[in-house]
């Protein structure tokens, strides 16, 4: 039974729906490497990950709990920015995951911007196959997260309807400003040339 109680476990609902055994695929932001080894497991042996993290740190606690599960073979570990996606990865992804703010446990000084991120996005709907999503957690709780906030859903808003499906989900009844959600889809269907 799926119980709706936080954003990410509705975000990894989603994920589930488009990601296969086989699957290639990007955690944008890897943190404590939860969502890294939750997309591990989805794409199964043949599949890959591919994960990035500005902060050694971070990558140091995903590594070991990959390790722990016996998944550190199906996953690149890339300490840059999520904006250098498109320059380190040129196989198309079925998804992309960002779990944006700050790392818990860390500097909460140290977080996404909205800059890199948009830029990343860009660079993630190029990757992205006919039918896969991006996924992104959003923390407008403090004020560069709602700035990141804003700045995305204005860039998504803009994204033209026949190439992208675009989805923002919030928790209504939430006090304090909780996470929210925003899921792009590749359309299946294309533009069709005017005669």
């Amino acid at each position: 039974m799926f119980v709706l109680r936080k954003i990410t476990d509705l975000a990894q609902h989603y994920l589930e729906l488009v990601i296969n055994p086989g699957s290639r695929v990007i955690d944008a932001t890897a943190g404590n490497g939860y969502d890294t080894e939750f997309l591990a497991r989805q794409v199964g042996p043949q599949g890959h990950v591919y994960a990035f993290d500005i902060q050694a740190e971070a990558l140091k606690r995903t590594a070991e709990r990959l390790r722990k599960s016996n998944l550190i073979d199906r996953v690149t570990l890339y300490e840059t920015g999520h904006e250098e996606m498109s320059r380190l990865i040129e196989e198309p992804v079925s998804a992309v995951t960002y779990n944006l703010g700050y790392l818990p446990g860390g500097d909460h000084n140290l977080v996404t911007r909205n800059e890199t991120t948009i830029e990343s996005l860009n660079q993630a709907l190029e990757l992205l196959i006919t039918g896969g999503l991006v996924v992104i957690t959003m923390y407008p709780g403090h004020a560069e997260g709602n700035l990141e906030k804003q700045k995305l859903l204005s860039f998504c808003s803009k994204l033209q309807a026949i190439e992208f499906t675009v989805v923002h989900m919030n928790l209504l009844n939430l006090l304090s400003s909780p996470p929210e959600l925003l899921i792009v889809q590749k359309n299946h269907f294309k533009q069709k040339m005017k005669a």
